[in-house]
């Protein structure tokens, strides 16, 4: 029975140490200090910076004098400074530049001394490069070059902050954010050019229809023309024949006679047919034997006309 009292009171003065050793301002009580991982102590010994503690567990006898100043993290950090400025070409920007940042180990002395806000300072510096580069730029170069820019801003801030403890790893210029009007008259550029172009196109695909339709209209032509003039060399070819037969099989008669009786035949053919139209149309026409023998000379030459013609 004591000998587990005694071991349950050992075992809560342990606890008792391991809690009070993890809190930082009461480690002192006991000159035991515990420094976290990527993190360094500055101690000073009567109010002077004596040392960096890495991290890990240190003994900080203050009855000596030496006392805890702060810490400073080795941790990479990111700012995001947004700066509005103006472009060669009058327009006023948003240009936000995002810095990654870390203090040095072996100047963390520098940066736990030298500045009092880390932040603050870099802002100022990236305000001043961009407002110093972007004002050189028209606007359509600013998105362009924003790779220079950075890389201006990186060398500016790297040359200063290193005075400082500080190594500046990376800069990125993240968002260049014109004025909302000026957004909506690219657009409008844009989307003007775009159906320009569009425009173009549709009337030269309209100028290659047009000339397409009239090759086939040209092409149907001369085929209709073909058509039509071999019909009227196979009407010819045919009176001929039918002449020919006539003339042989009846004797006396001449080529006129029977062509007159061709052509009179033809005649009344289509005056029949004229007539049995079920549309009402009338057709005003010369009728009497002379008018026949007219309609037969007209009828003649211009069949012998055509055939000469071909």
């Amino acid at each position: 029975m004591i000998l587990s009292f005694y071991h349950s009171v050992f075992c809560s003065l342990v606890f008792l140490f391991v809690w009070l050793f993890r809190v930082k301002k009461m480690g002192n009580l006991f000159c035991c200090i515990q420094v976290e991982q990527s993190t360094v102590a500055i101690k000073e010994k009567f109010g002077k910076f004596d040392h960096v503690l890495e991290p890990g567990c240190h003994c900080l006898p203050w009855i000596l004098g030496h006392q805890l100043a702060g810490h400073l993290s080795l941790r990479l950090q990111q700012l995001d400074v947004k700066c509005e400025t103006k472009t060669k070409d009058n327009v006023f920007v948003n240009v936000v530049a995002s810095i990654q940042y870390r203090a040095l180990a072996d100047k963390a002395n520098d940066a736990f001394y030298k500045l009092t806000n880390t932040r603050t300072q870099i802002q100022a510096y990236v305000f001043d490069v961009i407002r110093a580069s972007v004002p050189k730029l028209n606007l359509d170069d600013v998105f362009e070059q924003k790779n220079e820019i950075a890389k201006a801003v990186e060398d500016e801030l790297e040359k200063a902050m290193s005075a400082y403890g500080y190594e500046i790893v990376q800069t990125l210029i993240v968002d260049i954010e014109p004025d909302e009007h000026v957004k909506r008259a690219m657009n409008e550029i844009n989307a003007a050019a775009r159906l320009r172009v569009a425009a173009n196109e549709k009337a030269e695909a309209e100028k290659i229809l047009q000339i397409k339709r009239a090759e086939g209209e040209a092409e149907s032509k001369y085929l209709s023309g073909l058509g039509i003039a071999r019909q009227r060399q196979a009407i010819v070819d045919g009176l001929r024949d039918s002449v020919l037969g006539f003339s042989v099989n009846v004797p006396g008669t001449t080529a006129k006679d029977v062509m007159d009786m061709v052509l009179v035949t033809q005649y009344f053919d289509t005056m029949k047919e004229i007539g049995a139209a079920s549309k009402s149309s009338a057709v005003f026409i010369p009728h009497g034997p002379g008018a026949v023998r007219d309609v037969a000379t007209q009828i003649r030459d211009g069949l012998l006309q055509g055939s000469v013609g071909q």
